[in-house]
């Protein structure tokens, strides 16, 4: 069997974008390891969430390792940085902020995992971080750096099937009102990568409903009237049922299938 391990810039990322590829990895036999760069300082935690004087970032510490175990997920670490903020705000420029890491001193730290662990498998984001965020492109740029100097051989990126939104928007109402209605709406400009880019598709449907709770025990970001609760169960499927992803040295002929395993 082989070791997986995601990279994500905060917690509740790793259970949105890959918590059914790594579970379908535990269920496989495969030993997963998840780092997470930042202690999501910046998240704006739902009203009255946190008890009296507790630190947003020791609530989210422990909601990761909860999902974590809920995943099956046999390792967690973080590197340490602070959450940077969206792009734009003065989060950005504060020295500890992952966005201001030094890229080799911060790969050297993700690196040493890698190799202690023999890391066969790891996912990043795609280039543009998914959809801007200053510290998705800084897991892209890190990642790509830890693996070259770790020798981990199989990188993929982690990213959203643009072309597979637009079409669930314009084909399913609730989508699309659930879309709308959210506070960081889709930029459909922007969001992931058109589909013709994508290498691999993960199918997760098996998973969906521990994806969900997953995604449910960040409870200081994510509460049962936010978007990825309220979509009832088909629009769920429709929307979290595969995980996609880029092989970037291995792309995919036009119209060729899609690649499935991330292990093949």
């Amino acid at each position: 069997m082989a070791t997986l391990c995601c990279f994500h810039a905060h917690p509740d990322d790793e259970a949105i974008a890959t918590g059914g590829t790594m579970m379908r990895a535990v269920a496989e036999g495969h030993r997963v390891v998840l780092v997470v760069a930042t202690r999501g300082e910046q998240g704006e935690p739902r009203p009255g969430v946190l008890g009296p004087d507790e630190p947003l970032w020791r609530r989210r510490v422990a909601e990761t390792h909860a999902a974590a175990e809920l995943m099956g997920i046999h390792r967690v670490e973080f590197l340490g940085y602070e959450d940077s903020g969206m792009i734009g705000e003065p989060a950005n420029d504060a020295p500890a902020s992952f966005w201001k890491a030094d890229r080799d001193e911060a790969a050297t730290r993700l690196a040493a995992i890698l190799q202690e662990e023999a890391v066969d498998v790891l996912t990043i984001y795609d280039p543009h971080g998914g959809y801007g965020h200053p510290d998705h492109i800084q897991v892209h740029r890190v990642g790509t750096r830890a693996a070259e100097l770790a020798g981990t051989g199989r990188v993929y990126w982690s990213t959203m099937n643009r072309t597979r939104i637009i079409e669930q928007m314009a084909t399913s109402p609730e989508m699309a009102e659930t879309f709308e209605d959210d506070p960081q709406p889709v930029d459909t400009d922007t969001f992931g990568l058109p589909e013709a880019d994508i290498t691999h598709a993960v199918d997760v449907a098996p998973y969906l409903d521990r994806k969900r709770a997953a995604m449910a025990t960040h409870a200081s970001q994510i509460g049962p009237d936010d978007f990825f609760m309220v979509l009832p169960p088909d629009a769920f499927a429709s929307a979290f049922g595969v995980e996609w992803f880029v092989a970037p040295d291995r792309p995919r002929a036009p119209d060729g299938p899609f690649g499935v395993d991330l292990f093949a």
